[in-house]
């Protein structure tokens, strides 16, 4: 069993990922088609839960009235402005071919990084957590904030390449290609959730 790993689905929410969603004809909807970023993500986590890896969900998101939201960030003035992201909808619940389980973890946060102002790091540390597996969207957000700020706090980083998706894909490539120095890169099939993959 691998207790000391868990493995981060950043931000596969409804209102980002899901095909009826507001990005599902447009924004990421169709290069998570084309990537078949779901269903690897789906199969990354069944491999996880296999290996009794935990499993954390990260989800962005805002009170109803966006008390949380940063009044000079574009991203999140955008996301406002368009009234995405308000927790306790539709929006921001996971996406159900995804569907967190009893016993994982929510990771609520309000900025991109997994890390700021979460119960992210209370968790990996009462949990003995060594290495971090990532995915999710996108790859150039919160998966690169969450391989970046975990590899600072020292945590042994795998991103799962094939699990994320970024708004084109050269900008994508471009991330993987970064997060290369600081992370190891799988793909939902290479992945063993074990020491060292």
């Amino acid at each position: 069993m691998a207790n000391n790993a868990m493995f981060l689905v950043c931000d596969m929410i409804n209102d980002l990922v899901h095909e009826d969603g507001p990005n599902g004809k447009k924004g990421y909807g169709p290069i998570l088609a084309r990537r078949n970023t779901i269903a690897n993500t789906a199969e990354a986590i069944r491999k996880a839960r296999a290996a009794g890896v935990k499993i954390g969900y990260v989800r962005v998101g805002f009170s109803q009235d966006y008390r949380e939201c940063p009044p000079k960030s574009p991203l999140f003035q955008g996301a406002k402005k368009a009234g995405l992201f308000k927790l306790g909808t539709w929006g921001t619940e996971v996406h159900p071919a995804l569907a967190p389980q009893p016993g994982d973890y929510d990771i609520v946060k309000h900025r991109v990084s997994p890390f700021y102002a979460t119960s992210l790091e209370a968790i990996l540390r009462a949990n003995g957590i060594q290495r971090l597996y990532v995915s999710g969207v996108s790859t150039s957000g919160a998966v690169l904030s969450a391989a970046k700020d975990g590899h600072d706090r020292d945590y042994e980083i795998f991103v799962l390449e094939d699990c994320c998706a970024a708004l084109t894909d050269e900008q994508h490539q471009s991330v993987v290609e970064q997060m290369q120095r600081m992370a190891k890169i799988l793909t939902s099939r290479e992945v063993t959730f074990t020491e060292g993959g």
